[in-house]
């Protein structure tokens, strides 16, 4: 059987997303880390090395979005959309947390722990809504 949904994508485009989707993720995922490392041990090395993680995050999260943002109002994908809507609220969080890391030495605890949480969180929700949507297209088109 022939997959439901239509395919108007640029396959370049999808694999450059593909590609670059994840690092950001990874690269918060490890902001997230070093917080809460620096929350414990009270040394203010680990919130250097999330300020630095928390900005290259940002910085490579700009080329998916774009993608993402192409694929939302030029297709229909309503999971697309709640991706695209989590990823936006979740990088406005990471925004704030690098003001926050901008701050001297322990004065950056506890708000950016709480922010790590919001932006991970919800990457991780968008993640898993679109993975469980590409499982339902993969269950469609075997049919």
């Amino acid at each position: 059987m022939i997959s439901v949904r239509p395919r108007y994508r640029s396959k370049l485009a999808t694999a450059i997303f593909d590609l670059f989707n994840p690092i950001p993720y990874g690269l918060f995922v490890g902001t997230l880390i070093f917080d809460i490392v620096c929350a414990i041990t009270y040394n203010v090395f680990w919130a250097k090395g999330a300020a630095w993680l928390v900005t290259a995050g940002l910085i490579l999260a700009i080329a998916p979005r774009l993608i993402n943002l192409v694929h939302v109002w030029f297709g229909p994908a309503p999971v697309e959309r709640l991706d695209f809507w989590l990823n936006l609220v979740a990088i406005i969080a990471a925004i704030c947390n690098a003001f926050i890391h901008s701050r001297d030495g322990y004065g950056i605890v506890p708000l950016n722990v709480i922010l790590s949480v919001i932006t991970v969180g919800l990457l991780s929700v968008g993640h898993v809504a679109m993975a469980f949507d590409r499982f339902g297209a993969m269950e469609t088109a075997r049919e």
